[in-house]
């Protein structure tokens, strides 16, 4: 019977896995990978060979993501911050459309809660309240909340997602003792230093994993098509069904239960605004880069 273990992190063609023993091996992919294009991910089930130096069979992915690439992930942590790096609502929604096409739970993570007043993080979490995400409120830096999203790791396996600069690495060194390196937001391009460059999980001592993830300035929906949107958008779930025509695109359509609940406030007007941005982008098949838009 082969070994069986968890990648943990793989870097420049190898993967360390870690098995049920608490060993961690450093392997390749044995040369059939390659030759059926089938490339590992951190979070994958795998076995080893019998040298305990090659990776040789993949076992069944439950979830999986293109970006972050990972594997068997239960749920993504969303982090964003109001200010330093300023907050970008199309950036989460991005996320949360990813995890959603992949079948994978999300929730949403305000930090640097010391650099904003809290009427303000309660307003904006109150946006993702209304389309049915659990919201925490944090401070890597004055380790406050912590605690309160310990319990929503348990055992799970958690990636941590956000654009550049909104502390996922503090975070993470903060729930689990971790000395990942952290950078600062520079001040010229409002927009923070890319500190992770490789994805890795780490376990918890309480049970379960995390995933660090490297920040993203550009998000991409591959996958996803124009005509599915709405099913991604959860507050959307209940409603669209009472529209007037089958197949209803929510824009311009008469008697279109989406905009009638935009309208008396269930939907927030954010979260349509961000759904018509993503859809005009989506019908142009085009990629693009959510928020502001950089040269650089």
């Amino acid at each position: 019977m082969f070994t069986q273990g968890i990648i943990t992190k793989g870097i420049g063609g190898f993967y360390y896995v870690k098995t049920e023993d608490g060993t961690t091996y450093e392997t390749r992919a044995c040369g059939r990978f390659r030759k059926e294009k089938i490339i590992p991910r951190v979070g994958d089930r795998v076995e080893l060979s019998p040298e305990m130096d090659a990776v040789v069979e993949i076992l069944p992915r439950k979830s999986e993501l293109v970006r972050p690439p990972v594997a068997n992930v239960d749920q993504i942590v969303v982090v964003a911050s109001l200010t330093s790096p300023a907050v970008d609502m199309y950036m989460i929604d991005a996320f949360l459309l990813s995890a959603a096409s992949a079948g994978i739970d999300a929730l949403l993570c305000i930090n640097k809660s010391d650099l904003c007043t809290g009427e303000a993080c309660e307003a904006f979490c109150e946006v993702y309240k209304k389309a049915g995400y659990e919201t925490v409120i944090t401070s890597a830096a004055e380790v406050e909340g912590i605690e309160s999203l310990r319990p929503y790791l348990k055992d799970k396996v958690t990636a941590f997602a956000g654009n550049s600069g909104v502390g996922k690495s503090s975070l993470l060194n903060r729930i689990a003792g971790l000395c990942l390196e952290t950078g600062v937001v520079s001040e010229k391009l409002a927009r923070g230093k890319h500190t992770t460059r490789h994805v890795e999980l780490f376990p918890l001592s309480g049970g379960g994993f995390i995933l660090d993830t490297p920040g993203f300035s550009r998000v991409e929906l591959p996958g996803i098509t124009a005509d599915a949107l709405s099913g991604l958008y959860r507050e959307f779930a209940a409603i669209d069904k009472e529209c007037k025509f089958t197949g209803c695109m929510h824009l311009a359509e008469p008697g279109c239960a989406i905009k009638a609940a935009v309208a008396d406030g269930r939907i927030h007007e954010k979260r349509y605004e961000s759904y018509q941005y993503f859809y005009g982008k989506l019908k142009e098949n085009k990629f693009w880069k959510v928020g502001k838009e950089e040269t650089t």
